[in-house]
Parts: structure tokens; sequence; C-alpha cells
């Protein structure tokens, strides 16, 4: 029985999940706010975990030449997240800032060295909501890749009663999608480095 319904939450329901995703995002009236990046430039993608569920196809939009891999726990809910996102166009990195760190870190550096943008989830996966982990900014300093955020602000929404108050937009409602300008912290210390991230990530969020 175990083995059944792991297979349905890991084969089957990423499936159902990803048409859900393409359904609000057509239904959706879509308003772009994207800086100017250019697309031979390798960059880390940086997204609150309660603002995923669009962001997959955010960045096609942003980046449709792109190729872009997100880092993602290796427990079960990160295989489902894993498969809902190559369902959207986006691979899979395995690990976190909690478990498998030091694979995570290994298997990004050598997706950015072949030119591939990483995307990573600062407070994920468990949180605390709207912090921000060392695993980006260690990431970004030893490429010395700039990191782009990507934020989702749909006028209409459900919001789940989770730690990372997880967002999902309402169909035929209205969504803001945004792409920062590239930021550079190659010259800022750790701690001044979360903080910035944090406070330019926080701009178009929902709180």
């Amino acid at each position: 029985m175990k083995t059944i319904r792991n297979y349905f939450l890991t084969k089957i329901a990423p499936f159902f999940l990803q048409l859900v995703v393409r359904f609000i995002y057509l239904t959706s009236k879509k308003n772009f706010h994207y800086a100017s990046v250019d697309d031979n430039e390798t960059v880390i993608i940086a997204m609150w975990h309660g603002d995923l569920l669009m962001q997959p196809l955010n960045y096609r939009k942003f980046r449709p030449k792109g190729t872009v891999k997100v880092i993602v726990s290796e427990h079960k809910d990160g295989l489902i997240i894993k498969k809902v996102c190559e369902f959207l166009g986006v691979g899979g990195i395995p690990g976190s800032s909690s478990k498998g760190a030091i694979k995570a870190l290994k298997n990004a550096l050598k997706e950015i060295k072949n030119g591939v943008d990483v995307a990573i989830t600062p407070d994920g996966p468990r949180g605390p909501r709207f912090s921000v982990a060392d695993g980006i900014v260690a990431i970004s300093k030893k490429t010395k890749t700039r990191i782009v955020i990507l934020n989702s602000i749909p006028k209409n929404y459900w919001q789940v009663n989770s730690w990372d108050k997880f967002v999902i937009p309402k169909p035929f409602g209205t969504i803001d999608f945004y792409a920062s300008q590239p930021l550079d912290i190659s010259e800022l210390e750790v701690d001044e480095a979360k903080e910035l991230i944090k406070e330019k990530m926080l701009i178009n969020a929902i709180k």
C-alpha cells in the first residue's frame, strides 16, 4: 500500500499539479516587469519557497532560451516538486540547505560552470519564512555569478496555512511577474550579502 501511495505522489500527482499550474497561468492576465539581462550571462535565480508555484513559467517567459535547474531537497516533498518542475521545463539538483548541502553545492557549481542557471529558495525547505541560508551566498561568491530575484504577485489568491504561507493564485485573475536587476554580492561579507538578498527579495513579496 505504501509503495502505491509513493508511486501516486511522485509519479501521478505531479502530472496533474503541473496541469493546474498551466491552467492558472493561461487563464490569468499577466503583467511582466523584467529587468534586462544578457542572454549569455549565467545567473542564480532566487525565489521565496511560498512563491514557488508560478516561478517555472515566470522563468520560461523571462529567459525563453535559458536552461535552469532548481535545488530541491531529497525527501518525498522535494521529489514531488522536482517532478512538477520537470513537466514545466525546469530540471532539478538534489540537496538542500538542511540535508545534502555539500552535494547540492558541488552540483550547482558544476551546472553554473556549464552555463546552466541555478534556482534556489533561500528559505527552503523548512524555513523560517523569509530567511536566507548561506548556500546562495556561497554559490554566488564561488562562481562570481550574479543573482536575479523572481517574484509573482497575484491579485487574488489562496494562502496555505503552512510555515511558508504558500501562495496559490486564483484562476481568471491578474498576476504581476517580476525579475530583478542582477545583484552582485561578490564584495560583501556573508551576513551583509544575506541581508541585502532578503531586502531585495521582499520588495515584491506577499507578506
